[in-house]
């Protein structure tokens, strides 16, 4: 199946809501750090509720040690972007899709978006708006994903 990958994250609310969506799902949750946080936060935990337990959970401590294992694994890096030049919901997900999304204030470093396959966007009409919250984000991507493989469940 599909997996989530968090490159330094920064608010500890967003990855405890994106942990629940990931142990909700089956989805693997890959964190890349540096985090804006401690892996013990108590607004994380709190974010997260007791479901902890049930998140596959993989911690990198940078984007270097990140590549190393993805590459181990295979499948695309999908890297999802305000400037993504794909729409997400075009796209046609596999399995073995790697869903990457960047920080909450600087989005993907430079370096990851050059490694992804594709850059993807999730498309805002409204000009005003510059983007998502990143756990509405994740959620929307990845049932996306999922509904195409017909994984719901």
């Amino acid at each position: 199946m599909v997996k989530l990958v968090l490159v330094n994250p920064q608010i500890p609310p967003n990855t405890g809501n994106i942990a629940r969506t990931c142990a909700a799902t089956g989805i693997e949750l890959h964190l890349v750090g540096p985090l804006g946080f401690e892996l013990g936060d108590r607004y994380l935990k709190r974010a997260g509720l007791d479901y902890w337990p049930y998140v596959d959970l993989h911690y990198h401590n940078s984007c270097e040690e990140f590549i190393t294992h993805w590459r181990g694994q295979g499948g695309n890096l999908l890297g999802f972007s305000v400037t993504g030049t794909v729409n997400f919901w075009d796209y046609t997900y596999q399995a073995t899709d790697w869903l990457m999304m960047g920080s909450e204030t600087d989005g993907l470093p430079q370096m990851m978006r050059d490694l992804s396959t594709q850059l993807l966007c999730i498309p805002m009409p409204h000009s005003e708006v510059r983007s998502l919250n990143l756990a509405s984000s994740a959620a929307i991507a990845l049932f996306e994903a999922r509904r195409q493989l017909r994984s719901l469940g």
